[in-house]
């Protein structure tokens, strides 16, 4: 059997896939197992921001595999402080928890909001306020969290003590918060949800109203953290500093990780065995996660990125079929003027460009050190694809 067949055969259908097996890639390119090249804008959904194979993240990891693969947390281990130093260094926060993903990361961001709230407040004030056509991850919590009815479905019963509301209403969401309020979670720029870019007035509104309140806000950066929209990390963007952010997805450069970062009077409400995870913290992914930092956080990068995603948007508005562009550096949503972007996605990968979709929009996450020349051919085999569909 190839390794469709055994795919196909063996593991749970949990994916729609594309009909592609990759096998090598370098820079911003991917091969097949036919050996047939493609231009890959999508990522792994953001998460290979540096590309496929750089020379620096290979040394970094294989160097730390050679040395100590895997630790217990009950241990201490210097890739991991050294990471946790350089995080907290960049940023606002004081403390962190690293996990696997996104969505251990939203699930750690829970439990310390709600901890926070119990040890002041008592027990009952445990309820968070997250935004419709959010995407927080596929835990029974994270997906209670999640502000789509599409993944509210079969795995009842949800996880309670979640609200909903309109994104960039203000008046909607102060309606909904009442004395068993501790959080409110949101994405700056909601990438699942069809690329939506939260108002900055709205944002900036929010975190006053929690500061009055002594409610938290929590903003999932999972896929706009680590130079994916011109800023280390989105939230920069809005002129506030939030409670609790949540990394993951660019932070390992194609390894798993995720990160739950907290200003210094959360630092100490988790406590020995509140929360924890056997592999969260891993040497060899926290050694090349130290090494896309010392890529990406520094302002000539983060600069390109925002010039690349203005230069892109640019392009993608002069091509015929596209109607319109969100973006915020390079997380880039795409409206199509008449054709349906699933079916766009499907032949644009035949034709060698590798690009994903968000709701009904198609959704570019090219690594950050993409070159230009690469996004005029990613726009170029768009353009030819939409032509010939």
């Amino acid at each position: 059997m190839n390794t469709k067949e055994k795919d196909s055969k063996y593991i749970m259908h949990t994916y729609g896939r594309y009909n592609v097996a990759l096998k090598e890639g370098k820079g911003s390119y991917a091969y097949d197992e036919e050996g047939k090249k493609y231009l890959d804008v999508s990522s792994g959904i953001g998460v290979n921001c540096l590309g496929y194979s750089d020379e620096g993240f290979v040394k970094a990891i294989t160097q730390q595999a050679s040395k100590i693969q895997h630790i217990s947390n009950y241990f201490y281990s210097k890739p991991t402080s050294d990471l946790a130093e350089k995080l907290c260094a960049l940023t606002p926060f004081s403390k962190v928890c690293f996990s696997n993903s996104g969505a251990e990361a939203n699930e750690c961001a829970i439990k310390l909001a709600r901890k926070y709230s119990f040890d002041k407040y008592g027990k009952g004030r445990n309820e968070i306020i997250s935004l419709n056509n959010s995407f927080h991850g596929r835990t029974i919590t994270t997906l209670s969290a999640t502000g789509q009815e599409v993944f509210h479905n079969y795995f009842f019963p949800f996880t309670e003590g979640f609200k909903i509301a309109p994104a960039n209403n203000f008046d909607a969401l102060k309606d909904l918060t009442d004395d068993k309020t501790c959080a409110v979670l949101m994405e700056c720029v909601q990438g699942e949800g069809g690329v939506n870019i939260l108002d900055k007035e709205y944002v900036k509104k929010v975190r006053t109203f929690c500061d009055e309140k002594d409610i938290l806000l929590i903003v999932d950066e999972v896929q706009t953290g680590i130079a994916r929209t011109g800023k280390l990390y989105a939230f920069e963007h809005y002129d506030i500093v939030p409670d609790i952010i949540t990394s993951a997805k660019g932070l390992g450069g194609g390894l798993p990780i995720g990160a739950c970062l907290c200003t210094q009077k959360l630092g100490e409400v988790m406590s020995p065995s509140t929360h924890g995870t056997t592999f969260g913290g891993n040497p060899v992914v926290c050694a090349g996660a130290n090494y896309v930092l010392e890529k990406v956080a520094n302002k000539e990068f983060l600069d390109e990125v925002t010039k690349k995603g203005e230069y892109l948007k640019e392009k993608l508005l002069k091509t015929e079929g596209v109607k319109s562009v969100r973006n915020l550096g390079l997380m880039v949503g795409i409206e199509l003027k008449d054709k349906d972007a699933h079916d766009i996605a499907v032949k644009c990968v035949e034709n060698g460009l590798l690009i994903i979709t968000a709701k009904n929009l198609l959704r570019m996450l090219p690594p950050l050190n993409i070159s230009y020349n690469e996004l005029d051919e990613a726009v170029n085999i768009l353009e030819k694809t939409l032509k010939e569909n």
